[in-house]
C-alpha cells in the first residue's frame, strides 16, 4: 500500500511535469494553429539557464526565474524572428522550421555548455521529506512540484478563461482580422503568448532539472510526451490539458512498476521483465489508440 501511494505520487508529479509543458504548448499549437517543434528546446534553454545561475549561487529561486525568464525571452525573439512568418504556412513548413531550431539550439547549449551534462541538486531546503501519512516519508521537493503545477494550471485557466486577455486570445484564435480591426494588436498579443508558453516551459525544464541530466537534446523526449498530452486531451483544451498529462504521467509510472510484477504470475521472472518492461514503454501509445478510438478528437474536444 505504501508503494503504491509513492509510486501514485511519483505518477502525479511526471504528469504535473508534462502538464507545464502541453499547457504552454497548447496555447502554441491549439489557439494560435503552430506546430512548434521547438517547444522542448524552450525546456532545455530554462533547465540550463537556471541549473547554471543555481551553481553560481543564486540560490534556488532566483535561479528558477532567472530560467523562467531566459526561456520567455527566447520564445519571445523566436516569435519575432521566425514564427510569425510562419502563421499562415501550412503545418509542414513549420515542422521543417523548427525541426531547424532544434537543431539549432542543441549545437547552441553545446558550444555554450560542452557535451557534458550539468547536474543541478535539489534545493536544501526541499532536500527533506513529509511524513504525509505513519510510515510513507515523500520527498519535499517533489511535492513542490506537485503544488506548483497545481497552482501554475489554475492560474493559467483563470487568465484564459475569465480576464479580458483570454477573451482576446480565445478571439484571436477564431478570427484574428475580426479581433485586430476591434483595435487589439494582435500581433504583440501573439508574441507575449508565445513567451508565456515558454516561460511554461522553462519552469518545467527548472523543475524537472534535478531528477535527470541537464544535457543537449533532454527537450525532444519530454516534447513527445507532450504531444501525446495533448492528442489525449484534445487540441487547444486547457481541461483535456490536465486530463491527458495526469492520465499519462500515472499511467507511464505506476505501469513502469508493476506490469512486470503482474507478468511475473504467469512467465518466467527473466521473460517477465524483459517483456514487461517493453510493454510499460508503450503502455501511453496504447492508451492513445484506446481513447482516440473512441474519441477521435481527444476527451475534451474543443468546439468547432
Amino acid at each position: 500500500m505504501l508503494l503504491f501511494l509513492e509510486q501514485l505520487l511519483n505518477g502525479l508529479q511526471f504528469g504535473v511535469t508534462l502538464l507545464l509543458m502541453a499547457s504552454g504548448l497548447t496555447l502554441i499549437f491549439g489557439i494560435m494553429n503552430l506546430i512548434n517543434l521547438a517547444h522542448g528546446s524552450l525546456f532545455m534553454v530554462g533547465a540550463y539557464v537556471g541549473a547554471t545561475a543555481i551553481a553560481h549561487g543564486s540560490g534556488f529561486f532566483l535561479g528558477l526565474l532567472t530560467g523562467i525568464a531566459a526561456a520567455a525571452i527566447t520564445g519571445m525573439v523566436m516569435e519575432f524572428v521566425i514564427m510569425r512568418r510562419l502563421y499562415r504556412r501550412d503545418h509542414l513548413d513549420q515542422v521543417l522550421a523548427t525541426f531547424g531550431l532544434i537543431l539549432f539550439f542543441n549545437e547552441m547549449v553545446s558550444i555554450l555548455w560542452g557535451r557534458q551534462p550539468i547536474a543541478m541538486d535539489t534545493p536544501g531546503f526541499l532536500s527533506g521529506t513529509v511524513e504525509l501519512i505513519p510510515g510513507a516519508p515523500y520527498p519535499a521537493f517533489r511535492l513542490a512540484v506537485i503544488a506548483t503545477g497545481i497552482l501554475v494550471t489554475g492560474l493559467l485557466y483563470f487568465l484564459v478563461m475569465k480576464t479580458r486577455i483570454g477573451m482576446w486570445i480565445r478571439a484571436g484564435a477564431s478570427n484574428r482580422e475580426m479581433i485586430g480591426a476591434l483595435g487589439v494588436n494582435i500581433s504583440l498579443l501573439y508574441t507575449v503568448l508565445f513567451g508565456f508558453g515558454a516561460a511554461l516551459a522553462g519552469l518545467a525544464g527548472v523543475m524537472a532539472a534535478p531528477f535527470s541530466a541537464v544535457q543537449s537534446g533532454m527537450g525532444e523526449n519530454i516534447l513527445i510526451l507532450t504531444f501525446v498530452v495533448i492528442v489525449i486531451g484534445g487540441i487547444g483544451s486547457i481541461r483535456g490539458a490536465v486530463a491527458g498529462a495526469l492520465l499519462i504521467g500515472l499511467t507511464d509510472t505506476l505501469g513502469r512498476v508493476y506490469i512486470p510484477d503482474l507478468m511475473r504470475l504467469w512467465l518466467p521472472p527473466s521473460v517477465a521483465d524483459g517483456a514487461g518492461a517493453s510493454l510499460a514503454s508503450m503502455l501511453i501509445y496504447i492508451l492513445m489508440a484506446v481513447v482516440l478510438a473512441f474519441r477521435p478528437r481527444g476527451l475534451f474536444q474543443t468546439h468547432g
